[in-house]
Order: structure tokens, then C-alpha cells, then sequence
């Protein structure tokens, strides 16, 4: 049934077989005049009733029309008659069309830090960022809370603090629940919960991985010749943990796909945990490659899209697009299964910036003096004239640990050795922060020093 079907006469049908009068009859009982008096024939006389019949048809004729064209604009007509029609999956967002995906600043580097780490006038910022560092959990959410309950609401930082709050904590449904009001006062797209952090009180000794993380960073063009730079991470001696950077790829071939699909199948059977950026700003270049029920790009690109969705543990995207491959090729479709560990996915950087090497991935927590941990950096530094600190693995630093960490980076950043000629102080980024420790940091005046990125929401 239509849109409008409950407009229409019941008996428009069956009247109409009853013997229906040529128009010229009809024309002889004389229009209707809107402007002035007019003489109406006795509605029981056949010719009347032949002429409202005539009226009701031209209506449903009409109301017909309507409909088609308001089903053309919500199926797509173009879409729906065969036309070619690609997976319904991008970011991570079904049926998000490529245009609509956010790509700002993932292809260019920022010149100034992010504005998350910028002062803010709202006093519960730094209430908050010192109440955390300190342990007071519940403390920093009550501050935090209290301001989305005031005039600073309006400013964004204390809103993705509460956020990372519970990202660090594993508090999915409270994370959910101040989603929908930030969608709703700045009348944005709300943030998406990610895979928590392990609680920095669940994690065991010496856990997670920390270090120098070996990182493969993809051309703009992704072929076959992508084997090379995938080779250092791919092997043993790379270590548990390696970083894939996807910020640069613009285009890709069916024989690099094969070939990067080797590779994070390798690197998941292997167990090894996996930092990946610019992984929706890839998923957006393999978008197009693919089409429903056309077979010419071949199932490279297709399984190297399962593959992505895979690590990055986004099931509900995986089971969508495998519908779509089972479609195409007429094989059953691929199941998931949750990976091990899955992937984690951090912003893009431009290749060839400092951002792009080997990067030191900070533990989750950091506490009191971290005597050992500073002397990897000094280590990390010793070798690099470009320091990239990656922090997307940082739920907590304490005010101790903080204070210390921010009069190193100032003794590595007066220490110019191995930092190349000139009098330039050495560069020295802080990758990837949340905004709690950002606001730390910044309050401290690690960012005199030290460029601070905190992740974008």
C-alpha cells in the first residue's frame, strides 16, 4: 500500500469496468467554475457520477506521482535498478556516504598543537586533570560533571575529559550516556566508544609493551612494492608490538591489497599487537574499488576490507560487508571472530614528518619517579634527533611522575646532541594523548617544550 493509499476511492476499480461514458459526455454537463455560480447536475444522474469518478482518477493519478517520486528519493532509484553500488560501511559508520567521512588533518600535519590542550577559562579543567593524576577518580567526574551543569558546558574540553574518563575506566554506559547529550547540545556526531584501556590496576607487571614501536609507513600509491616497507615490522625481531601508518595512502592496486593483506593476517596469527593510523582514512580509498555483484576488482581488496574491520573489532561493519562480498562472489560469507587483540586505531600524521617514524609508546600508567622509563627515552633519544612520543596507550600519569617527565623533556630538548646542526632546540611531540593528561601537562608547562597532541574526538 502507498504512502497516500487511504486517499483514494475504494471503488475506483470496480465502477470504472461498470462502462465508462466517452469524455465528450462529460464535457457536455460543463466544468466546474471556481469563479463564479455554477449549475451542478443531481448527483444520482449517471453522467455526475461518471464526472467525480473522472475527478477521483485524476487524483489518484496525481497522488501516484507523488508517491513514486518520494520512494525515488528515499531508495535511490539509481541504486536499486542494477547501477553499480558499493558496501554500505565506511569509518565505521553504515551507509556513511565518503564525503561525509571526517578527514581533517588526517592527510595534513598540524602546526600548532591540538586546541584540546589549549588553555581553557573553565577552572574545573584543571581541578579535574590534577584530581585524576592524584588517583581521585570520582572526584575529577563530580568536578567534570558539575561544569556540564554550568555556563561551561558550551566549551568542548571538559566534555572529552569525562569522555576519556570513562574510556580509561571501562565505563561504557555512562561513556554512551553523555554521548547523546553532547550530540544533542552541539548538535554534532557523538563520539564513539572505543575498546577500553586495561585498568591500570588490572594490568600485571611489566604489561603492556613498552618502547621503541617499529613502524611501516605506506606510500601514497599501495602496490605490490608495499612488501618492502612492511618487511621490518613484519619481522620477529620487530617485537610485540608494531604501528602501521595508512595517513598517506591515496590510491591502491589489487596486488598491493594481496600484499598488506599478508601482512595483518601474519601479524594476527603471530599474536602481535597492532597500532594502525589512518585505518578509516584507508577503509574511505578501498570504498570505491568495490561494488556489489561486480567481480572485476577481484577479492583482495574486498578481503583486505574484512580484514581491517576484523582487527579493529567492528563487528557490526565486518557482517555487513561480508554480506555484500557473499552477494558478489556467491560464496558463504566470512564469520567473525574476535580477534586476540584487537587493533588499536590512532589519528594519521603526514608522511615524511617527524610524527611519521619510530615512535615510544608510553605505558598505560606512570608513577612516582619512573627512573626506568626515562632512561628508555634518554635511550629512544639517544638515537633519534626527532622525539615521537606515542601516548594512545596512556590512561594515567601521576603529578609526581608528571612533574619529572616534563624536567626530562626539557633536558632532551636543551640537549641538542644528535639533533643535526644549528641552534634549533630539538623537536620533541607527545602523540596521541588523552585529554586528561593533556591538561596536566599543559598546566605544568610541558607544552613550552614539547608539542602535545591530544586524539580527536
Amino acid at each position: 500500500m502507498g504512502f497516500f493509499s487511504f486517499l483514494k476511492k475504494k471503488d475506483d476499480a470496480p465502477e470504472a469496468q461498470a462502462g465508462a461514458r466517452p469524455r465528450a459526455a462529460i464535457d457536455a454537463a460543463g466544468p466546474a467554475s471556481a469563479l463564479g455560480p455554477t449549475t451542478r447536475m443531481p448527483l444520482d444522474t449517471e453522467a455526475e457520477r461518471e464526472r467525480q469518478r473522472e475527478i477521483a482518477r485524476a487524483t489518484a493519478a496525481k497522488i501516484d506521482e507523488i508517491e513514486l517520486e518520494m520512494a525515488s528519493d528515499i531508495f535511490d532509484d539509481q541504486a536499486w535498478a542494477g547501477k553499480r553500488r558499493t558496501p554500505a560501511v565506511a569509518a565505521g559508520v553504515p551507509g556513511a556516504a565518503l564525503l561525509e567521512l571526517n578527514t581533517e588533518g588526517l592527510l595534513a600535519e598540524e602546526g600548532t598543537p591540538d586546541p584540546a590542550v589549549a588553555p581553557s577559562s573553565a577552572p574545573a579543567v584543571e581541578e579535574a586533570a590534577i584530581l585524576y593524576a592524584n588517583g581521585q577518580g570520582e572526584a575529577a567526574e563530580a568536578a567534570l560533571r558539575a561544569c556540564l551543569d554550568s555556563p561551561c558546558r558550551n566549551e568542548r574540553q571538559p566534555w572529552w575529559m569525562l569522555f576519556d574518563l570513562y574510556q580509561a575506566t571501562g565505563r561504557e554506559a555512562e561513556f554512551e550516556s553523555i554521548a547523546i547529550d553532547y550530540a544533542s547540545h552541539f548538535e554534532t556526531s557523538p563520539p564513539a566508544w572505543l575498546p577500553p584501556y586495561a585498568p591500570p590496576a588490572a594490568q600485571a607487571p611489566g604489561q603492556p609493551f613498552t618502547g621503541v614501536t617499529p613502524t611501516a609507513t605506506l606510500p601514497g600509491r599501495l602496490d605490490a612494492t608495499a612488501g618492502v616497507q612492511l618487511a621490518r615490522v613484519l619481522a620477529p625481531a620487530a617485537g610485540p608490538l608494531v604501528r602501521l601508518e595508512f595517513g598517506a595512502v591515496a590510491s591502491a592496486t589489487v596486488e598491493g591489497c594481496a600484499v598488506l593483506l599478508d601482512a595483518l593476517q601474519t601479524l594476527r596469527r603471530g599474536g602481535r599487537e597492532l597500532a594502525v593510523a589512518g585505518a578509516d582514512h584507508l577503509i574511505a580509498v578501498l570504498r570505491p574499488m568495490l561494488a556489489i555483484g561486480e567481480r572485476g576488482a577481484g577479492e583482495a581488496p574486498w578481503l583486505l576490507l574484512l580484514e581491517l574491520l576484523l582487527q579493529l573489532n567492528r563487528e557490526k561493519d565486518f557482517e555487513e560487508t561480508a554480506m555484500d562480498y557473499c552477494v558478489t562472489f556467491e560464496v558463504s560469507p566470512p564469520s567473525f571472530e574476535a580477534p586476540a587483540r584487537a587493533a588499536v586505531s590512532v589519528g594519521a600524521t603526514a608522511n615524511g614528518s617527524a610524527a611519521a617514524g619510530d615512535r615510544f609508546l608510553l605505558p598505560g600508567l606512570v608513577e612516582g619517579d619512573s627512573a626506568a622509563l626515562l632512561a628508555a627515552i634518554d635511550a629512544y633519544a639517544a638515537q633519534h634527533a626527532a622525539l615521537v612520543l606515542d601516548c594512545s596507550r596512556l590512561a594515567r600519569m601521576d603529578y609526581v611522575a608528571a612533574t619529572v617527565f616534563g624536567a626530562r623533556l626539557r633536558q632532551l630538548a636543551a640537549n641538542r646532541k644528535g639533533a643535526g646542526a644549528g641552534d634549533a632546540p630539538r623537536s620533541i611531540e607527545l602523540r596521541d594523548l588523552n585529554h586528561l593528561v593533556a591538561a596536566l601537562l599543559r598546566l605544568l608547562g610541558v607544552g613550552e617544550v614539547a608539542r602535545l597532541y591530544a586524539h580527536k574526538y
